[in-house]
C-alpha cells in the first residue's frame, strides 16, 4: 500500500464559475498529523468538503486508500464512514451529551456500544456531563462532544476544521491532548484546517500554505515553519502578511 492515505492530483473545485481551490499535487500520509494553514477565503474548508467526499472534485481525482473519486465516480459509502469531520460551530441535537455521542452509532445501526461510549466520553472528560442536555454546555464542552461523537466512529481519519476557534486556553489544551493521543496511540490520520500558526506548529508532522484557493507550500513541520522556501509562507508564518 502506498505511503499515502489520499492523493490528489490535478484537483479543482469551481463554484459559480470561479475556481476556489487548485491543487496539482498533494500527498497526505497514513498516520500522520498534516496542518493546513492559510487565512480566511483561502480554500481550507473546500478541501476538507473534497476529503470527507462531500462534493467532488470539478475536475481532478482524489485516491482514498484504493478507490478513486472524481467528478464522476463516487466514493463507496464504506470508505466514506472511514472519514469524519468536526466543524469549527459543533451542531448538537438538543438532547443529552450520551445522545448526542451516540447518534451516529445509532444511525450506523450499532446498538451494543455503551462501553465504548463511556470510553470516550472518559477520554475528552465529560463523563460527568453524559446526561446533561447539550443546551446547558459551554462552547468548550460542546466542541469536545462533537470530537467525542467523532471518535466513537473510530475513523481512520479525522478532519478539523478550525476546532478551537474562540474557546478558552484550557479547552483549547484539552482538544489538542486529544487528538495528539488519537494520532499517537490509535494511529489516526488528522487534517487540521487552521488560521493559527501557533496550534499548527504545536501539533502537525507536516503543514501546507493555502493561499487565494492555492497550494503555495508543503513542508516537514520543521521546514515549515523554520525556514520556508516561498516568501509568502515566510510572511504568513511569520505574521506578516496583511489581508
Amino acid at each position: 500500500m502506498s505511503e499515502f492515505i489520499y492523493l490528489l492530483r490535478n484537483v479543482t473545485k469551481v463554484y459559480d464559475g470561479r475556481c476556489v481551490l487548485r491543487v496539482d499535487y498533494l500527498g497526505i500520509r497514513q498516520g500522520e498529523i498534516f496542518a493546513v494553514v492559510g487565512p480566511s477565503g483561502a480554500g481550507k474548508s473546500t478541501l476538507l468538503r473534497l476529503l470527507n467526499f462531500l462534493e467532488p472534485p470539478t475536475t481532478g481525482h482524489i485516491r482514498f486508500l484504493d478507490a478513486e473519486f472524481n467528478p464522476v465516480q463516487p466514493m463507496p459509502l464504506e470508505l466514506r464512514r472511514r472519514v469524519t469531520t468536526v466543524f469549527q460551530r459543533p451542531v448538537l441535537l438538543d438532547r443529552s451529551v450520551w445522545a448526542n455521542v451516540t447518534y451516529g452509532l445509532w444511525l450506523r445501526g450499532q446498538r451494543d456500544s455503551d462501553a465504548l461510549v463511556r470510553a470516550v466520553l472518559d477520554q475528552v472528560g465529560l463523563e460527568a456531563l453524559a446526561h446533561h442536555r447539550a443546551r446547558t454546555l459551554s462552547g468548550g464542552e460542546a466542541q469536545r462532544v462533537a470530537l467525542a461523537r467523532a471518535m466513537v466512529l473510530q475513523p481512520d481519519v479525522l478532519l478539523l476544521d478550525e476546532p478551537t476557534a474562540n474557546l478558552d486556553p484550557y479547552n483549547v489544551g484539552l482538544i489538542e491532548d486529544i487528538v495528539r493521543t488519537l494520532n499517537r496511540d490509535h494511529g489516526v490520520t488528522v487534517v487540521l484546517v487552521t488560521h493559527n500558526v501557533f496550534q499548527a506548529r504545536r501539533l502537525a508532522h507536516r503543514a501546507a500554505l493555502l493561499l487565494g484557493g492555492e497550494l503555495i507550500e508543503v513542508a516537514e513541520a520543521e521546514v515549515f515553519f523554520q525556514s520556508p522556501r516561498d516568501p509568502r509562507t515566510k510572511a504568513f508564518v511569520r505574521g506578516e502578511m496583511v489581508y
